[in-house]
Parts: structure tokens; sequence; C-alpha cells
């Protein structure tokens, strides 16, 4: 009898004891009410919590706004990229701080960050998007704990909405950035290809950039720039051009050039670096 109490009580111990259980982050595909963009109401978001986020109520926490790539899914990072096990390691060693990761959705019904005449998702993203985040989680809401970063034509919205906002983001981290319109075979079958490509030169990050203000200029000289894009990229030359306007103008930046394509295999472990490089810089 008394054998059994015993190991009831310790049975009790390990699920009551925080100190012998160990929290867990969780990864949430969910939606939003959506007012801004046209026809419609509801938009899909990918986000994750660290690990203390249910555990600790009081606690708050920076953000990385992390964006996919064309003809992807706001749900890409946590399926394909390792998010979850990636950012769970790097908290569990002390390699990166616990933050909130948020997937936007940026390809359904029109694929593309910017505003459109028929399409305006710039402004989706900065005045609905960042506040329903802001207001809805734990989320520390200033430049100095909030972050972008992306991949492909995520890269390329990440290093724009640091152009076009730098008072929003402590660091811009592009990921093999699609910059500028190019040439590509498999944009010849997409009929909303060249509308989109317009928009996308409309934007050109590494014009603003070479014709900015003193003022704009001195601005974007307060935030972390970082660029990663592998050598065999086809976006190579235009993110090697982004690195010479930001030298031209004086603003400091870092940059890593890999071995590697436009895919997975280069944006995995590109996250994890993405993600200790946000972390620090939020210290």
């Amino acid at each position: 009898m008394r054998k059994r109490i015993s190991l009831v009580f310790l049975v009790l111990i390990f699920f009551v004891n925080p100190a012998w259980t160990q929290a867990k982050s969780k990864v949430d595909f969910t939606k939003m009410t959506c007012t801004m963009l046209n026809g419609i109401s509801e938009r899909e978001y990918t986000i994750y919590l660290p690990p203390s986020y249910n555990t600790d109520k009081t606690q708050t926490y920076p953000v990385l706004y992390l964006l996919h790539g064309g003809n992807c899914s706001n749900t890409d990072w946590a399926v394909y990229g390792g998010l979850q096990t990636t950012a769970d390691s790097l908290i569990a060693n002390g390699l990166c701080k616990e933050m909130i990761i948020v997937c936007p959705e940026g390809n359904k019904n029109n694929m593309i960050w910017f505003n459109a005449s028929h399409w305006k998702y710039e402004d989706f993203f900065f005045k609905e998007f960042i506040p329903f985040i802001e207001n809805h989680y734990r989320v520390i809401s200033d430049k100095k704990h909030r972050a972008v970063a992306g991949y492909s034509m995520g890269g390329g919205a990440s290093v724009v909405y640091g152009v076009h906002h730098p008072e929003m983001f402590n660091t811009v981290y592009g990921m093999s950035s699609y910059l500028r319109s190019q040439d590509l075979a498999f944009l010849k079958k997409d009929s909303s290809a060249t509308w989109r490509q317009q928009i996308i030169d409309d934007n050109n990050p590494i014009k603003s950039i070479q014709s900015a203000s003193a003022a704009k200029l001195d601005s974007l000289r307060k935030v972390h720039w970082f660029i990663d894009c592998g050598d065999d990229d086809f976006t190579y030359d235009a993110n090697i051009d982004l690195i010479s306007a930001f030298r031209l103008q004086n603003i400091r930046y870092q940059l890593r050039i890999k071995d590697g394509g436009h895919d997975w295999n280069y944006w995995r472990p590109s996250l994890k670096e993405a993600l200790i490089i946000v972390s620090n810089n939020m210290k």
C-alpha cells in the first residue's frame, strides 16, 4: 500500500512541478479578418509561438515577419523550411532568444507583396496585418524588436519593405532575393506575369537606394541589412547590384555567398543563420 501511495505521489510531482516538465513551442495555421484586400474577408497566416509563450503569460517577445516565395504559401516555412525544429533547437542551445515568428500569405488571389491598382497588399501588411499581430499576440511592438526576412519573392519584398519603411525594422534578411524583373521561362506561361513584373520593377530597391535623399539614406543606415544568395542562383547578379548600391551610399551590410541555388537546400540552412542574426541584433 505504501509503495502504491509513493508511486502516485511521484507521478503527481512529475506532472505538477514545472521543473520536471518541458514547455513546447507551437505552430498555428490560422486566419484573421481582412478588410483591405479587395474581395477578401479572411486572410491566412502561420505563426510560431516559442516554448514559454503558454507557460509565462507575462512575457513579451520580439517578432520576425518571415515571407515566402512566388507560387508558395504561408505554410511553406513550417512545412518545408523546418521552422519549428530549427527555432526550437537554436533556442534550446542558447543561440537564439525566444521570439514570435509570423508567416503571412502573399500568394493567394494575387501573387504580389506590393501595392497594385486592384490589390493594395503593402498597405494591408503595414496598416492591418502588423497591427493585428501586435494586438493579438504578446509582441514587443517597436523597431528594436521587429525584423523581416524571406526568400525569393519574399526576400525581395523584405528588402523593399526595409527600404520603404526603415523606421519599422531592426533587421532585414533577404535570401535569394528577387529584386527586379527577369526573363524567366516559367513566367511566359503566366498570364498575370506582365503586371506583376512591372510592379516589381516599380519597387526596385536598387534604384531606390541609388537615388535616395540624404534624409532617406540616414534612415536606411539605421537598419541591419543582411544579404544571402547562392553562387548558382539566378538572382545572384541583382543581389550583387544591391550590394553595390549599399556600398555607393555608405550603408553598412553583411553579405553571404555560399554554394547553392534557388531551393530549400539553400534556404533551410539560411533560416538558421537568419534567426541567429536577428536574435543577436535585438539584444
